[in-house]
C-alpha cells in the first residue's frame, strides 16, 4: 500500500530530523570584519524548516544533538521560544559542539563562515531516532546535511525506514553544503540514495545537477526521480523560478521579487510555505507559489528564523505586492 503523501501533510504533524544552531550576524548590513555589534538568532536548516512550520500554524517536533554548553543551550531555549517539540533533542557530554554560523546582511560580497568541526548534531545515534514514535507525526522532513556523516548518516537513513513503516510520507531537502561531507563523489552517493527514499524532494538545479554527475542534466534527474519513487519534486532555479514534477505533469513558476539584504535563508522558508500551503488543501502550484513568497520574505529581512512570516505576514505579502514573475 502506498503512502498517502498529501493525507499525511494536510493533517500538519511533523517530525523534522537535523541540526539547529547559533546565527551570528553583523548589524547595519556590515562586513564580518567591520562589525561591532552582531544580531543573534537561531539557525540550522531544519530548525528553520521546522521555526517556519509553527509560524504558519503547524506542528513540529525537532530530532537532532546538541552540546552540553551555553550555545546549545540557547538552541534549547530558541526552540522553545518557537513552540518547536525537543523532547528528542539530546544534549550530549564530549568535545563535539553546536553548529554556529557567521553571515552577513548584504548580498554584494556575502561572506557566511559556518563552524562545524566535530558538529554535536552528528552524533544523532540510531537510539535516538528509534525513540520517536512515528505513529505521533504525519510526515518526516530532513535536510541533506544530516547525512554528511556517522553516527548521523545511518541514524537518518534509520530515521526514513521507521517513518515509512509507520506510514509517513518522507520530504527531503537536497540542502548540499560541500564543507559538510568528506568528498563530493560520497555525497553524490549517499544524497542519491536518500532521494530515491523520498516522496517529496526539493533542491535547486546545482543540487540535482550534481546528484545527476553534470549540472546540465540535473532537469533530468528531477524528471527521474518524479518518474519513480518521488511523488513531488520542485526543482528550484533562483531567480528564474521552479519546476514542480508532479502527476506526469511539470508546471512552472516565477518568484516573487523584493529588495534582497542576504541571500540566506530562502530554501529552508520556500519549504515552510510549501508545506503549509498543501497542508492547506492548495492546489500544487498555488502552495509552491506561497513558498516563493515566504522564501522573498525572508530574504528582504535581517536573520533567518526570526524572518520566517505567520500567515498574516505572509497573507499580506500577497496581497500588497503585484505577482509573481512569469515562469
Amino acid at each position: 500500500m502506498g503512502v498517502d503523501v498529501l493525507g499525511g501533510i494536510q493533517k500538519g504533524r511533523f517530525i523534522v530530523v537535523g541540526r539547529v544552531g547559533m546565527d551570528l550576524s553583523p548589524v547595519d548590513r556590515s562586513r564580518t570584519e567591520d562589525a561591532t555589534e552582531m544580531m543573534v538568532a537561531m539557525g540550522g536548516s531544519s530548525a528553520n524548516i521546522a521555526a517556519g512550520l509553527v509560524k504558519l500554524g503547524l506542528s513540529a517536533d525537532l530530532v537532532t544533538c546538541v552540546s552540553d554548553d551555553a550555545v546549545g543551550r540557547y538552541c534549547l531555549n530558541q526552540l522553545d521560544a518557537y513552540g518547536v517539540g525537543r523532547s528528542h533533542v539530546r544534549t550530549i557530554q564530549g568535545e563535539e559542539r553546536t553548529s554556529l554560523a557567521v553571515y552577513e546582511t548584504r548580498v554584494e560580497n556575502h561572506q557566511s563562515v559556518i563552524y562545524r568541526n566535530n558538529a554535536a548534531d552528528f552524533q544523532m545515534s540510531l537510539e535516538d531516532v528509534e525513540a520517536v514514535d512515528y505513529g505521533a507525526f504525519s510526515a518526516l522532513i530532513t535536510a541533506g546535511t544530516v547525512f554528511a556523516a556517522e553516527p548521523s548518516r545511518s541514524a537518518a537513513f534509520r530515521a526514513f525506514e521507521l517513518a515509512r513503516k509507520a506510514g509517513l510520507p518522507i520530504i527531503f531537502d537536497v540542502d548540499y553544503r560541500p564543507y559538510s561531507w568528506p568528498s563530493p563523489e560520497v555525497a553524490a552517493d549517499v544524497l542519491s540514495r536518500a532521494g530515491a527514499m523520498s516522496d517529496v524532494i526539493v533542491g535547486n538545479d546545482e543540487e540535482f545537477g550534481f546528484m545527476a554527475g553534470d549540472i546540465a542534466q540535473g532537469l533530468g534527474k528531477a524528471r527521474e526521480l518524479a518518474g519513480s519513487n518521488a511523488a513531488i519534486v520542485v526543482y528550484k532555479m533562483g531567480p528564474d523560478g521552479a519546476v514542480t514534477i508532479a502527476n506526469g505533469e511539470e508546471v512552472s513558476t516565477g518568484i516573487y521579487k523584493v529588495e534582497a539584504v542576504k541571500p540566506t535563508g530562502a530554501g529552508d522558508s520556500f519549504m515552510a510555505g510549501l508545506l503549509a500551503g498543501l497542508a492547506e488543501n492548495r492546489p500544487l502550484k498555488e502552495a509552491v507559489l506561497r513558498g516563493s513568497a515566504c522564501a522573498s520574505i525572508v530574504v528582504a529581512q535581517p536573520g533567518c528564523a526570526p524572518a520566517m512570516p505567520d500567515t498574516d505576514t505572509l497573507d499580506l505579502f500577497l496581497s500588497e505586492h503585484p505577482g509573481p514573475t512569469a515562469a
